[in-house]
């Protein structure tokens, strides 16, 4: 036998403890950021349902509604409640732009390892950049 073999790698699960130092590939992040963020918009479906509700019940709700971004509403600041916002934002564009990048691959049935890492990074910039730019306005930037 031919000692000059070299070992195949051993693959293992990591243990919780080494999530922090592992390093995963853009696709493996956009691919838990996308569970993060569509879990982040079913926890805060009340929050967008009660914006929703008074943005357009009537008048005087809306101006309630407008309200909350500058004075707050109860003991939450209106910076607050507008970081909130710019979290679902972010969730929503990501979940939106993630969903269609595996829409793509699914229906072209060819995706290579580079394909998903570009497709990954796009996904990660696009939503990042929208959610910059979206920011900016809710925060009066313009």
């Amino acid at each position: 036998m031919d000692n000059t073999l070299k070992q195949r790698p051993v693959y293992r699960n990591i243990h919780v403890s080494q999530i922090v130092t592992y390093r995963l590939p853009p696709a493996g992040i956009v691919s838990i950021l996308h569970r993060i963020s569509g879990a982040l918009m079913f926890v805060l479906l009340p929050f967008v349902i009660w914006l929703f509700d008074n943005s357009v019940s009537s008048e005087i709700s809306f101006d309630r509604f407008a309200s909350v971004f500058t004075s707050g509403a109860g003991f939450l600041p209106g910076w607050f409640i507008k970081l909130v916002c710019l979290g679902l934002i972010w969730a929503y564009l990501l979940h939106f732009i993630a969903g269609l990048r595996h829409l793509w691959m699914d229906m072209t049935h060819r995706v290579s390892k580079e394909q998903g890492r570009s497709s990954a990074i796009i996904t990660l910039a696009l939503s990042l950049l929208l959610t910059v730019a979206l920011g900016a306005k809710l925060f009066g930037l313009f």
